[in-house]
């Protein structure tokens, strides 16, 4: 359900291997994509030694936007469950010299605790 998940704005796990190729261009040398989620056509990337959010723009898509947040920059995350009336779940994250977070919204689903638990498991580092 991986592809599907995608569409109606669930997170879906993507395979590393697929994700190296699109972002030969913008890792480093020392640099190794370790996990990678996708939300319809966005990316979250997590990196050994960074996070890049991946926002594809148009119609086409082809127009790519790469933010790159080094995790020392976050200076804290939270997650908002969705509820009975609000059926989105949302994680945002603040990033020092930002006055507003990043905020990406999640359907009414658990994979918003996987990206979570990768998000911590990299700041905290």
């Amino acid at each position: 359900m991986g592809l599907l998940d995608g569409f109606i704005g669930n997170v879906s796990e993507v395979e590393v291997e697929a994700v190296v190729k699109e972002l030969e261009m913008i890792v480093t040398e020392n640099e190794q994509v370790e996990k990678a989620y996708k939300l319809v056509r966005d990316l979250l990337v997590f990196t050994n030694l960074r996070m890049i959010l991946i926002d594809k723009q148009g119609m086409t898509g082809k127009k790519v936007e790469y933010h790159s947040i080094p995790y020392k920059s976050i200076t804290h995350f939270s997650c908002e469950t969705a509820g009975t009336f609000d059926l989105d779940a949302e994680l945002k994250i603040w990033i020092s010299g930002w006055e507003e977070p990043i905020l990406k919204q999640f359907k009414k689903d658990k994979s918003i605790f996987d990206v979570q638990k990768a998000l911590a498991t990299y700041v905290a580092k």
